[in-house]
C-alpha cells in the first residue's frame, strides 16, 4: 500500500458536497486528512463521510451558506472544534451564472459577488487565523481560465475569478513568513452538475455538451473530476510546502 500524503491533516473544502468538492473531500480522506465539509446537501456529505470512515479516516459535515459571514466563520469553528487544527483549506464553492456585461443585472452580480468572493475572502480569513496555531497551511483557491478575460456571457463570473487571483497574490506575500502558502487552481470545461444542469436550460444535451468540448479543447476532451485529484494533493501536502503565489492550471490547454 502506497505511503498517505495527508495524513495528520485537518483539511476544510467549502462547496465540498458537489462535483470536485466532494471528490477532492473524499481524496483527501483516502490520503490520510480529516476532512470538514461545507455545503447544503447533507445526504451527499453523509455519504462522503461514510466513505471517509471507510477509508479509515473521518470526516465532520458543517451546513453552510456562503451568502452569511457567520456560516463561513462556524465552518472553522466547528471544524477545529471537532479535531483540534486546520492543515488546509479548499476553497471549490462557487455559482457560474449568465451574466453579460451588458444585461447583468444587480441581483445576480451581488450573487455571484457574495458566493465566488466575498464568502472566499471571509473563510480565509478564518484559515489564517486557524493555521498560525499549528505553524502554517495550505490554501487553495479554485480559478478559472474565465480569470484573463471570459467569455462574453460570464462577465460576473469571470471578474469574481479574477479578483481571487488578486486574492491569492495578496496571502502568498504577507503569509508566507507564517508558512501560510496559498495557490491558485485554474479548473478547466468540467461537466459539473451546475454546468450540465446549465446546459440543459440552454436546450443542450450533456452528450452535446461533451461532443462540443471535444472539438473546442486542445486535449480533445472535457476534464473529469479525476484529472484534478493528484494536484489538489500534492498542493494539500507538505511536498509542496515552499510553493506558493503560483497558477497551477488543470485545462486541458484551454485558455480563453
Amino acid at each position: 500500500m502506497s505511503e498517505m500524503k495527508l495524513s495528520g491533516k485537518v483539511i476544510v473544502v467549502s462547496g465540498g458536497t458537489k462535483g470536485v468538492g466532494r471528490a477532492a473531500s473524499e481524496e483527501f480522506a483516502r490520503q490520510g486528512a480529516k476532512v470538514v465539509i461545507g455545503g447544503r446537501d447533507e445526504a451527499s456529505a453523509r455519504k462522503a463521510i461514510e466513505f471517509m470512515r471507510e477509508c479509515g479516516s473521518d470526516g465532520l459535515f458543517v451546513h453552510t451558506d456562503l451568502e452569511k459571514v457567520e456560516d463561513c466563520r462556524a465552518l472553522f469553528r466547528k471544524g477545529h472544534e471537532a479535531f483540534g487544527r486546520i492543515d488546509g483549506f479548499f476553497n471549490y464553492a462557487g455559482v457560474t451564472p449568465v451574466s453579460p456585461l451588458d444585461s447583468c443585472d444587480e441581483e445576480t452580480f451581488d450573487r455571484v459577488m457574495d458566493i465566488n468572493f466575498k464568502a472566499c475572502f471571509f473563510c480565509c480569513q478564518e484559515a489564517v487565523g486557524y493555521m498560525r496555531r499549528n505553524g502554517g497551511g495550505s490554501i487553495v483557491l479554485t480559478g478559472s481560465a474565465h480569470a484573463w478575460g471570459g467569455q462574453k456571457d460570464r462577465a460576473a463570473y469571470a471578474c469574481s475569478k479574477g479578483v481571487l487571483l488578486t486574492l491569492m497574490e495578496h496571502i502568498s506575500h504577507n503569509y508566507a513568513a507564517e508558512h501560510i502558502r496559498c495557490n491558485y487552481l485554474t479548473l478547466g470545461w468540467t461537466p459539473t452538475e451546475g454546468e450540465i444542469s446549465l446546459r440543459r436550460s440552454q436546450g443542450m444535451s450533456e452528450a452535446e455538451l461533451r461532443r462540443q468540448a471535444s472539438g473546442i479543447l486542445p486535449m480533445g476532451r472535457m476534464l473529469e473530476y479525476a484529472d484534478y485529484l493528484d494536484g489538489l494533493v500534492y498542493m494539500m501536502s507538505d511536498a509542496s510546502r515552499m510553493m506558493t503565489g503560483s497558477t497551477f492550471r488543470i485545462t486541458a490547454g484551454e485558455y480563453i
